[in-house]
């Protein structure tokens, strides 16, 4: 359902890497894939081009 270009899945890397953010992994809905999809970014170390242009 969600993939690295949805806007739910940027908005949660987006919150997630964000220094002095509240949000951690763990805070990410397990709603769908959507922790699937976020972790995967998370864990890849790098974030998708269109994850910095859109958020």
């Amino acid at each position: 359902m969600f993939n690295e270009n949805s806007q739910v899945v940027k908005s949660w890397v987006s919150l997630v890497k964000n220094e002095g953010s509240t949000y951690t992994r763990e805070s990410v809905p397990n709603l769908f894939n959507l922790r699937e999809v976020v972790y995967s970014i998370l864990d890849s170390g790098s974030t998708p081009e269109a994850v910095t242009e859109n958020v």
